[in-house]
């Protein structure tokens, strides 16, 4: 059996669902704690580099499943600020856009293929650093973040059998910095409910 195109869907599938429950979330809650906007932003600006990087290479599967997640990601930008992140938390989000476009014009599928592997380190860093500034993270996502690192694991896979490189360090930046997400969302809900004061649902 041909595993490319297993994975292919299957890393497809994820890329559509990661980030609906951490929208589904916001909706619910009508509140933002925890989340990044800036995150949410960026990841929504790599989600359309890695489209162009689908289509300009011929892996449609990368195209489809990250155009879903970047549009996902944008409706939870947005929702994050109109439920209360500060618009000023946006801080890398226009950089990295101008970064991608800059690629894509003036070196095509090259200049993207070495800029796409490190933005999902780019984009999960707010996230990152606002999960260790902040206490509460009962609007952020458990279920988004383990998706994400199963996102991080099926592409790993996936580019390790095409010796697609920029890929490659795709799956595993995402795997590492959605794990210490995971960990930082645990150890935060572990810690509010030893002192009797989580109450939220799991998400």
């Amino acid at each position: 059996m041909n595993l490319v195109p297993a994975l292919g869907t299957l890393g497809t599938f994820i890329g559509l669902v990661r980030a609906a429950p951490q929208l589904a979330r916001l909706l619910r809650r009508k509140e933002a704690f925890g989340v990044s906007v800036d995150t949410a932003g960026t990841s929504a600006m790599v989600g359309f580099g890695w489209v162009t990087y689908g289509l300009l290479t011929h892996q449609p599967y990368v195209s489809l499943a990250t155009g879903a997640s970047a549009v996902t990601f944008t409706l939870i930008a947005l929702a994050a600020l109109r439920y209360g992140r500060p618009m000023r938390e946006i801080r890398i989000t226009p950089v990295w856009l101008v970064v991608l476009a800059l690629g894509a014009v003036l070196a095509g599928k090259n200049g993207l293929g070495l800029i796409l592997p490190v933005s999902v380190l780019v984009a999960n860093v707010p996230q990152l650093w606002v999960a260790c500034r902040e206490d509460n993270l009962s609007a952020l996502s458990l279920g988004t973040w383990l998706l994400s690192m199963s996102d991080g694991l099926v592409w790993e896979v996936y580019a390790l059998i095409r010796h697609d490189v920029p890929i490659m360090v795709f799956g595993l930046l995402q795997l590492t910095t959605s794990g210490l997400i995971v960990a930082l969302k645990l150890g935060r809900r572990t810690a509010r409910g030893n002192h009797g004061l989580d109450s939220t649902t799991p998400g």
